[in-house]
């Protein structure tokens, strides 16, 4: 872990203009720079670097941060990764925190393992260029598939060759240590010192991390032997975990940003093929079923995903489970069915990026109604097998997470399975209720199933959380950045004893005089800590909360505070318009009226649907008692809207 002292070093140091301009062309216009966005295809720049405030943001996808979050975002590393990135940059010495002797143990196991792995991607490759079998067998295979040297370069691919154990006693000889020869999985080690080539007579596929580092590898046998396996995959080990990872995500992660789609297929050869076309945004999911670590390493770079099938009915429909995981991950899936006799690797050998694209965008379809129709052709009319067919399809419609979309489909397949919606929509209501039921049953263990009732479910929190949102994000924009102005005059009761307050101390007041805490928890996490900071009495507000040690917290401030335009004073013949920071008498208060009626109003809702049940329940007392709720929330409702009006009428 790197100390704090080191991280401020690092961002005391980190340019953003600098760190951007090794990847964007920027020009100036004003006190900022623009230049055209790394993350999205655009014509028109949009994308804008504000060197006095350390942050950039695009006004086109909406991507904004400091230095280490555009380090993070471009070249998809982690937090540490960026951090250690700039600090290469700067010439700035990392100092990380003292281990455990456990913790020093495991990473340096850790790190055994990935050095020998990387000396394995290198033997292999040199076999495969230099050595007369390697030319002869294993480029000669690749050769022949169609791969131009850029690509087996590219991919780091190689040739093991078909000798006994040739690449561990070249590793031991190198001064590799069996231990992590054996714990990757390159040797098998037997009774009697017995030791052997896991991959011998292959050529070598390494897997590659996030980062780059080769965690595993997959050999491919050439030989016509159907006592062997096509082929063989490193095993599990303390750095390769193969449900996390996906082949190829190393070399697609960047484009899948720019391109904002993932192409998913199934072997390594299918990656290869796309990449040499020019379609870099593929990933393989290596012949498996696709698991959720894998659908959450996509999500981070992307919510398109289009798989594509080779059209092997008994392939595809194996692989539906796994699409259902994607829908459930709240991801959107197109399916692409590739014409008769072609698979991905030999329908891009055959077509270069553009066309290859413009098939793609022909001829792919949503998920939903690809597998209606797949199942159509399996029930034909017998109507057992249309009602099984209609059960399968409505569970994957329930795990959509967004009712919008979810109301979408449920209209086209009642198009498409000739059925009313309301019976399609009584039949996900059913599955959810039996998923609710399973949820909250109690357990033998009381204090799971206490947890249990005590958590509310994902849906109402993110719809508590998006409800306020745009409030509760003006409020925290006007405090980051103009919260220690004297704005405000306060006195006490008697109206006397005047005084100048800031802004903040105006804010704060208006919230716990009413009690008021920020829905969203990651807005009321920087809420809090800004109260504490200001009572140090430091008032570098701006710099704290864009660089915070929290890198959530910093990227939500840093894109809080930056402006689409630059504001200045403009004359005009009826008035003068100002700046923010000159209008703040008006906009603080307007930000807080705004806040508190959207409570009241949201509150009143929740009181009427209320009264909608005590309706049904022709319960007299509760409607009586909630008639009077929704009087006193009207009341207040109306003294908020005039102040409202009475501010917006000075704006």
């Amino acid at each position: 872990m790197i100390d704090q002292l080191t991280i401020d070093r690092i961002n005391e140091a980190a340019r953003i203009e600098e760190v951007v301009a090794d990847f964007v062309t920027l020009r100036k216009r004003g006190v900022n720079l623009l230049g055209l966005c790394p993350f999205h295809n655009e014509k028109t720049p949009s994308f804008t670097v504000s060197p006095a405030k350390g942050i950039f943001k695009c006004f086109g996808c909406g991507k904004g941060g400091n230095a280490v979050h555009f380090i993070m975002e471009h070249e998809q590393m982690s937090y540490v990764e960026a951090l250690k990135y700039l600090a290469r940059k700067y010439h700035i010495e990392v100092v990380e925190k003292e281990l455990t002797a456990e913790e020093k143990a495991a990473k340096d196991d850790r790190e055994s393992m990935l050095l020998v792995n990387e000396y394995a991607q290198k033997y292999f490759s040199n076999i495969l260029h230099h050595h007369i079998d390697g030319k002869a067998i294993g480029l000669g295979y690749f050769r022949e598939r169609g791969f131009r040297d850029d690509i087996i370069q590219k991919f780091q691919l190689g040739y093991c060759l078909d000798e006994k154990d040739a690449f561990t006693q070249a590793a031991l000889k190198a001064g590799y240590k069996q231990e992590f020869l054996v714990k990757t999985g390159l040797t098998y080690e037997g009774e009697n010192n017995y030791i052997a080539d896991r991959f011998r007579g292959r050529v070598m596929f390494p897997v590659h991390s996030l980062s780059g580092k080769v965690l595993a590898f997959g050999g491919r046998i050439l030989k016509n032997d159907k006592k062997l396996a096509k082929y063989v995959n490193s095993p599990e080990s303390e750095i390769y975990h193969k449900s996390n990872e996906l082949y190829g995500i190393f070399f697609a992660k960047q484009a899948m940003v720019r391109e904002d789609r993932c192409f998913l297929v199934e072997g390594y050869t299918d990656v290869l093929s796309m990449h040499q076309s020019g379609i870099e945004n593929v990933v393989a999911s290596s012949g498996t079923s696709l698991t959720p670590g894998q659908i959450r390493l996509i999500h981070r770079f992307t919510e398109n995903v289009t798989v594509l099938y080779d059209g092997d009915p008994a392939g595809i429909k194996a692989s539906l489970r796994g699409i259902d995981l994607l829908l459930e991950e709240g991801m959107n899936i197109k399916v692409l069915l590739l014409p008769e006799g072609d698979d991905p690797d030999s329908f891009a050998r055959r077509h270069n990026a553009s066309d290859f694209v413009d098939f793609v965008n022909e001829n792919s379809v949503d998920f939903i109604r690809f597998k209606t129709n797949l199942l159509l052709d399996d029930a034909g009319d017998d109507p057992i097998k249309r009602a099984a067919l209609i059960q399968d399809v409505v569970k994957s419609i329930a795990i959509i997470p967004n009712q919008i979309i979810q109301g979408e489909y449920v209209k086209e397949c009642s198009t498409l399975l000739d059925v009313n919606e309301q019976t399609l929509y009584h039949e996900i209501a059913k599955i959810k209720n039996r998923e609710l039921q399973a949820k909250f049953t109690p357990k033998p263990n009381t204090e799971i199933a206490d947890k249990a009732k005590e958590t509310p479910t994902p849906e109402s929190l993110v719809e508590v959380t998006e409800k306020f949102q745009n409030e509760e994000e003006n409020l925290l924009r006007v405090l980051i950045k103009y919260g220690q102005h004297l704005q405000f005059i306060a006195t006490d009761e008697n109206g006397e004893n005047s005084r100048k307050v800031t802004v903040s101390q105006y804010i704060f007041h208006e919230l716990e005089n009413d009690g008021l805490k920020f829905k969203n928890e990651i807005y009321q996490t920087i809420l809090d800590e800004y109260k504490r900071f200001i009572e140090t009495g430091r008032t570098d507000v701006e710099k704290y909360f864009t660089h915070h040690p929290d890198v959530e917290i910093s990227k939500i401030c840093a894109e809080l505070i930056t402006e689409k335009y630059t504001l200045s004073k403009i004359h005009s013949k009826y008035r003068e318009l100002e700046t923010d920071d000159q209008r703040l008498n008006e906009l603080a208060p307007r930000y807080i009226y705004e806040y508190k009626l959207a409570l009241i109003m949201n509150r009143r809702r929740e009181k009427l649907l209320d009264m909608k049940k005590a309706n049904d329940d022709k319960n007299m007392e509760e409607i009586k008692r909630l008639m009077a709720e929704i009087e006193q929330l009207d009341f207040l409702k109306n003294i908020l809207s005039k102040e409202l009006d009475r501010v917006l009428n000075l704006l």
